[in-house]
């Protein structure tokens, strides 16, 4: 007989039980790999497993990388393409091929648990893709029951502009012109299949973009002063990342949805950016993963202000600096290792190693915006042929972006390939970066304070 004593308890553990089901507060690893100097597959798993990271998602169904992931005891996450949802939300045939090729030649050795239908797909794709979403979940899920694989959840990862507004996180509100067609009936397949809501949150967003208004510390779970109340739900507030998790709960719950349990597809602070990028140091990357390792990784669970002491799942972003992800700087410096392998800093993704033990970190030097000019150049090292095709793309845009590096004008000379791209992203960039451009070029661009001028040749600068 139960002691009566002990009931509370026990009505807790119960609550926790199904909260949670059979999922742990572990903390596990993105592994991109858009970089051309990654590690092996082989190499890569046991570096995963030295960060103690207890899983691992990937962005497709690598072969290579799911049979090195045999008899390793990582959970592992896969993904379909964002591409191949078109065609399998309106064929199962082709979701019990994909399955059957991609899941059925490695279960259970590798111990696949979850797959993704799509990465951001909302964020990143034509909006004719957003409403198959759900038809290809529910047409891989009866794929998966086909050959008896129903114990992999199945779900698809959203970003934080999903939402129409997320402050207060009272008012978390998915936007109207996805709430009702696409989230709700997702929300339903979820709830129904016991799956969760996989979120990518980056408090580095949002504090990055006002950081007059929004404290760093409290970005960064360091603000023992800090506290944003409610108004509405009355909730008291200590760090950005709870406030951004909530508002996806109060969104969950508008649309009749209260209970679908979120696991944080990814989240991370970058090591490094661009010039322009304030806050992205090795500082504050460290300090971000650190804490919010501890948070998740507390027993028992602390969970956020709207669901206390409910597991929040994860995996951290990410494994490496991949030197081929597209847009800002930013994008290259989000991982815990450089692509030799070494630490960018110190990390236990297992929460048991206390700060003291890692070795001191640089002291951050970008944490206010960066003021004075700046200029777009050709990066060093990078192919001639692709600069050329650089250099064309950047002088078709713009407004007589390339007039003064033709033969005759003023910066025609020196006439190389280099100076000459250099000086057209340069154009490029000081006139459209109010519209979003970026200096990054595939690559073949890089930023610099230091002025390239030379001579009569003046060039166009952004100034911040």
């Amino acid at each position: 007989m139960l002691n009566m004593g002990l009931l509370p308890l026990y009505f807790l553990f119960l609550f926790l039980s199904i909260s949670s089901g059979e999922i742990s507060n572990q903390v596990g690893i993105n592994y991109g790999q858009l970089g051309d100097n990654l590690p092996s597959p082989k190499e890569s798993v046991k570096l995963i497993q030295s960060l103690g990271a207890k899983g691992v998602k990937i962005y497709d169904a690598n072969p290579d990388i799911l049979n090195v992931l045999k008899h390793t005891n990582l959970q592992v996450s896969i993904m379909v393409p964002n591409e191949l949802i078109t065609n399998i939300s309106t064929n199962q045939k082709l979701a019990d091929y994909w399955v059957e090729s991609n899941v059925v030649p490695f279960y259970p050795k590798t111990k696949i648990r979850y797959l993704l239908v799509g990465n951001e797909v909302i964020s990143s794709s034509p909006n004719e893709t957003w409403y198959n979403i759900v038809p290809a979940m529910r047409k891989i899920k009866n794929a998966l029951k086909t050959h008896s694989l129903s114990k992999i959840k199945v779900g698809t990862s959203m970003a934080m502009d999903v939402l129409e507004s997320s402050f207060p996180p009272s008012n978390g509100t998915f936007r109207s012109d996805i709430a009702v067609p696409i989230v709700k009936p997702m929300l339903q397949f979820l709830n129904r299949t016991r799956s969760f809501y996989f979120l990518d949150v980056y408090p580095y967003f949002p504090w990055s973009t006002n950081p007059k208004n929004i404290n760093l510390d409290y970005a960064l779970f360091e603000s023992r002063t800090v506290k944003y109340t409610d108004p509405v739900s009355n909730l008291t507030y200590t760090n950005l990342f709870d406030q951004m998790v909530d508002s996806v709960v109060f969104a969950m719950k508008k649309l009749g949805h209260p209970d679908v349990r979120i696991w944080i597809a990814e989240t991370g602070w970058p090591n490094g950016g661009d010039i322009d990028q304030i806050g992205a140091n090795i500082y504050n990357a460290a300090t971000y993963n650190r804490n919010v390792i501890k948070k998740l990784t507390a027993k028992p669970p602390i969970g956020t202000p709207a669901r206390p002491r409910w597991i929040l799942p994860s995996f951290i972003f990410s494994l490496y600096n991949e030197n081929q992800k597209p847009g800002p700087g930013t994008e290259r410096h989000f991982g815990l290792l450089y692509p030799n392998g070494s630490n960018v800093y110190g990390i236990d993704l297992s929460g048991e190693t206390p700060d003291s033990d890692f070795e001191p970190l640089p002291k951050p030097d970008n944490n206010e915006p960066y003021k004075g000019k700046i200029w777009c150049v050709a990066a060093r090292g990078v192919n001639a042929s692709e600069l050329g095709s650089a250099l064309s793309y950047a002088c078709s845009q713009g407004n007589k972006t390339c007039e003064s590096i033709q033969p005759g004008k003023e910066c025609f000379k020196p006439d190389s390939l280099v100076w000459h791209a250099s000086y057209a992203f340069s154009s490029y960039w000081s006139q459209l970066k109010n519209t979003g451009a970026t200096c990054y070029f595939n690559g073949f661009a890089t930023q610099t304070a230091k002025d390239p001028s030379f001579g009569h040749c003046k060039f166009p600068s952004v100034t911040l």
